[in-house]
């Protein structure tokens, strides 16, 4: 699944990998959480491993979800740059890897003006949203349907 938009609740990129949930678990029945794989993109860079473990101590079995955490400003005491600050350093360097070349573009257009075309001849034109909601109702409806849920993890 992919869910993307401007002006949401949160702001923020992650690539969220959900893994399977294991068939027999150590812990029981009625364990239903699985790991997951977190890449924050932006902002506070860095990937996190939440693992299932058993919360130590009395009081039966109880399951817990645990972040194992590589945080990239955590990692490195120099000041790391934003990305338009960097992207402004990079074009006073000359350097223009970052950015898109005419034809580039002109074929990012392309591809996003075939996709319009499309949703205007079908009739079934993207759902809009709230401005600072978490996307369209039909995007929460469709997890739901599938039996599964966003990442809300911010």
């Amino acid at each position: 699944y992919l869910r993307t938009g401007k002006r949401m609740s949160h702001r923020h990129s992650d690539i969220v990998i959900q893994f399977k949930k294991t068939p027999h678990s150590l812990f029981g029945e009625g364990n239903d959480m699985a790991n997951r794989l977190v890449i924050r993109l932006q902002p506070d860079e860095g990937v996190r491993l939440f693992v299932q473990i058993k919360e130590p101590g009395p009081g039966g079995l109880r399951v817990k979800s645990l972040p194992l955490n590589l945080s990239y400003a955590e990692s490195f005491t120099v000041r790391y740059p934003d990305a338009y600050e960097r992207l402004l350093m990079d074009v006073v360097r000359g350097n223009l890897s970052l950015f898109m070349r005419k034809d580039e573009v002109e074929a990012a257009w392309t591809w996003v003006d075939g996709l319009i075309e499309a949703w205007d001849q079908s009739g079934d034109p993207p759902e809009g949203y709230v401005s600072g909601s978490d996307g369209p109702l039909a995007a929460a409806m469709m997890m739901d349907r599938d039996g599964r849920a966003w990442w809300e993890g911010h």
